[in-house]
């Protein structure tokens, strides 16, 4: 049995550590931390956990295997840097931190400890991702040559994440798992990174509308939007490749589920299905596909198959730290106006170890 700690007992803390690490048999959550009193006493009592105002004192729980971060995310490298000195496992959630010269202290204190550090980019398993992933991967739209990739909505963004200071740009909240999707899907080395982040109409520092494009060097074109100002609805997904392509609706409705109390009864409106435009041997054919069924759980059952059987981490740091490297890419693009080259090893992103 692993015995889990949370810190921070905020929305992701609570609606998503928490309920997960309840759904792997082998991780046990024993403690929370929180400087907030009301949260603790909320913890305690919807988990029946031990709780702490001060962190370095639940680092000194012997009983403490695994440390999960789910705080803002300039405090990601500092909390885990210190959990893995005092010996303890660690879980940060996305994104990694707030740079990569961060992601590389929290790297070398991992391999320092010999602990485990992974990354919670637990939409690697949404059920959107998995089905395109499928269809490009099985050939039926030929060579992808453009990927767009989108999560809109409109109002302000709440509470921390709303500060640059605190959360980094909006592209490090939604975008960091989008990126960490394009990553996987590319078939080659990135060349070059364009973003613009604006913040419109509630003036809040970390932005209101973002768009990033990153170019590969076989001529892959990704386009990721994330906006709070889009009144008007984009489809999730719109790939092209050289035989056809594919147009997804909707999100991911693992999160709905289980924040109204079930994950296991998520269910995917007919209507957001995927639909596949193919035109091989010069007939065109448009078909519907059934969405693949992964699960947000898998990603604690393999921090449990890690720890209690050897078994390969799923979300390694170094490929939580690409993520990081590109949105570094994108503040300095955003920042000058132009694209930024990063291809090459100083870059961090290289499809040769995704």
């Amino acid at each position: 049995m692993i015995h889990a700690a949370i810190v921070g007992y905020g929305f992701a803390g609570r609606a998503f550590h928490a309920y997960l690490l309840a759904q792997e048999p082998r991780l046990r959550l024993t403690a929370v931390a929180s400087r907030d009193p009301e949260r603790r006493r909320q913890a305690a009592a919807e988990h029946d956990v031990r709780t702490y105002a001060d962190y370095d004192a639940l680092l000194e729980d012997p009983e403490i295997d695994l440390v999960v971060i789910a705080t803002p995310h300039d405090t990601h490298a500092d909390l885990t840097i210190r959990a893995l000195e005092a010996g303890k496992h660690v879980v940060t959630d996305k994104v990694m931190a707030m740079n990569t010269a961060e992601c590389d202290a929290m790297i070398a204190a991992a391999r320092q400890s010999g602990k485990l550090l992974s990354v919670f980019h637990n939409r690697r398993w949404d059920w959107d991702f998995a089905t395109v992933r499928q269809i490009v991967t099985a050939g039926w739209i030929g060579t992808p040559f453009q990927y767009e990739s989108c999560i809109t909505g409109y109002g302000p963004t709440g509470g921390w994440r709303a500060d640059a200071a605190r959360a980094g740009s909006l592209l490090a909240d939604w975008g960091a798992h989008l990126i960490d999707q394009a990553l996987l899907l590319a078939q080659s080395d990135l060349e070059s990174v364009w973003c613009d982040v604006q913040s419109r109409k509630w003036g809040q520092s970390s932005g209101s509308h973002g768009v990033l494009q990153l170019r590969f060097h076989d001529g892959l074109l990704f386009r990721i939007e994330v906006s709070r100002l889009a009144r008007a609805p984009r489809p999730r997904w719109y790939v092209l490749g050289e035989e056809g392509g594919l147009i997804k609706t909707g999100r991911d409705p693992q999160e709905a589920a289980m924040l109204a109390g079930n994950i296991d009864a998520a269910r995917e409106d007919p209507a957001d299905r995927t639909r596949v435009f193919s035109g091989r041997d010069g007939l065109a054919s448009e078909s519907v596909v059934e969405s693949l069924r992964p699960s947000w759980k898998a990603y604690y059952a393999n921090i449990a198959d890690v720890l209690l059987e050897g078994a390969e981490l799923a979300v390694k740091p170094e490929e939580a730290r690409r993520v990081v490297a590109v949105l570094d890419a994108a503040d300095e693009s955003a920042r000058t106006h132009a694209s930024v080259a990063c291809a090459g090893p100083e870059a961090g992103v290289s499809s040769a170890s995704l």
